[in-house]
């Protein structure tokens, strides 16, 4: 079963839907108008820009123009100072060659003299080493004789030890 609606439920609905359309049809005739200002607005903000960035373009102009000139003077100095300071550095580069000539002839003469102390040196060591490793070894066969000598004891203890736990054992048997 269905209900049906009343005829006057009809007429409400249609009434209050034509209403809706207009409001609709209102709001969007206002939102296109406020689209339009705002398109208005963007252009005449265009134009300032516009207008603005022509100022500051003329005005750059006229302050670049004196440092254009002045990095010019500048590059010129520039050049009369790089080619000054080549002409000292060729004059210091052959003060470094013939000091590195001397320091050369002085490494030389300092490297000989220092292989002559190090062979001396390492002579006395060997000596030193020598005389050293013959002590060790004397050390060392004493102690191998001493160590045998402990060795042999403990061995005969533990003989003994083994033979008192047997008979203990022996008798503590059934």
């Amino acid at each position: 079963m269905s209900a049906r609606k009343p005829p006057k439920a009809k007429e409400e609905l249609k009434s209050f839907k034509e209403e809706v359309i207009h409001q609709m049809h209102v709001i969007s005739e206002n939102v296109i108008d406020q689209v339009k200002l705002v398109a208005e607005g963007v252009s005449n903000v265009n134009e300032k820009v516009e207008r603005f960035r022509e100022e500051i373009r003329v005005d750059l102009d006229k302050r670049i123009s004196p440092l254009a000139l002045a990095i010019t003077t500048v590059n010129d100095k520039l050049d009369q100072t790089r080619q000054e300071l080549r002409a000292e550095i060729q004059q210091v580069s052959e003060n470094l060659d013939q000091t590195r000539q001397e320091l050369k002839a002085e490494i030389r003469d300092t490297r000989q003299e220092f292989s002559e102390n190090l062979n001396k040196t390492r002579q006395e060591l060997k000596t030193e080493i020598q005389e050293s490793r013959q002590e060790i070894l004397a050390a060392t066969k004493f102690s191998y004789a001493e160590l045998d000598r402990r060795l042999t004891t403990l061995e005969e203890k533990f003989v003994d030890l083994r033979l008192r736990f047997e008979k203990i054992e022996s008798r503590s048997t059934p």
